[in-house]
């Protein structure tokens, strides 16, 4: 009885552990934000929930006052409508109320706002993003041979060839031939901008959208705090094919971002070649302990 406790625990514990290795994307009638991949997101999650607090009791609040405005002050309940212009006790409730009521919602907003916009720790990477119709294009910003390439839809002619074919990590309409890879627990610095039209850089599971203007170099960072593949889109309307234009970022460990790096600078197909072969070896390690503890 001991040991099939223990090995059903073994099977959660190696459960979880594999499912830090599939993508984060959107899931069919999600109602809630997508799972934190930073501490931002993990703040912004936070003040989702905060903010609920207010907008329930408002929403009931306001929708009882309709209610009681509607059948005690209708034309039938009330024939004669009263000529009262002038409350002085309402009119100090319902402007100190909301008053007090964005108080306690703009300073938590503030402070995250703060940490987003400026961080307090040196960046570890910079990795520039360029918006173009209808892909994305990254510039990292590293020694004295920077590793540039474009990111673009993944076709489904080309699954095969890229060794993409699993639809649940690599979905339709998120999947790209290029990832970005980044380190994992790196402070990386994140310069966006756009060639012809403004785009957004948007990824959800990091808590980072900032448009990608012509023109601008606009900056924002993000600090992964665990391995994985992550899905975002562009979010600003751009054109014909703005829904076709998916972020795909891979975090790796350090060895493996430092092994990836060196390979991507002479032939970048074969980096992600050997780099998508070492996670699927240890995927598979995975499967294989979390089969034996079963």
């Amino acid at each position: 009885m001991i040991k099939k406790a223990f090995a059903a625990l073994a099977a959660i514990g190696f459960s979880l552990f594999a499912s830090s290795a599939l993508a984060d994307q959107p899931v069919d009638w999600q109602k809630g934000l997508q799972p934190a991949a930073t501490s931002i997101m993990e703040e912004i999650r936070w003040f989702e929930q905060y903010t609920l607090w207010f907008i329930v009791p408002i929403t009931i609040l306001v929708l009882v006052l309709l209610i009681v405005v509607i059948v005690r002050f209708r034309e039938g309940a009330n024939p004669v409508p009263s000529r009262t212009s002038h409350n002085t006790m309402i009119e100090v409730i319902w402007t100190i109320g909301p008053v007090i009521i964005l108080l306690f919602l703009a300073v938590p907003s503030f402070q995250l706002l703060t940490k987003q916009l400026a961080p307090t720790e040196e960046p570890e990477l910079t990795v520039k993003a360029t918006g173009y119709q209808w892909y994305w294009g990254y510039e990292y910003q590293v020694g004295d041979n920077p590793v540039s390439f474009d990111s673009l839809l993944l076709q489904d002619k080309d699954r095969a060839a890229a060794g993409k074919e699993d639809r649940a990590e690599y979905p339709r309409l998120l999947a790209v031939d290029n990832e970005a890879v980044v380190p994992v627990g790196k402070h990386v610095r994140l310069l966006v901008t756009g060639a012809d039209v403004i785009h957004a850089f948007a990824m959800p599971s990091f808590g980072i959208k900032i448009d990608a203007v012509p023109g601008r170099m606009n900056e924002t960072w993000f600090k992964a705090d665990r391995e994985g593949l992550f899905y975002g889109q562009c979010s600003e309307l751009c054109g014909k094919d703005h829904a076709y234009m998916p972020i795909a970022i891979r975090v790796v460990s350090q060895e493996k971002f430092d092994t990836w790096l060196a390979a991507a600078a002479t032939n970048l197909g074969e980096a992600n070649k050997a780099l998508l072969a070492s996670i699927d070896g240890e995927k598979k390690t995975v499967d294989v302990a979390q089969n034996a503890a079963q």
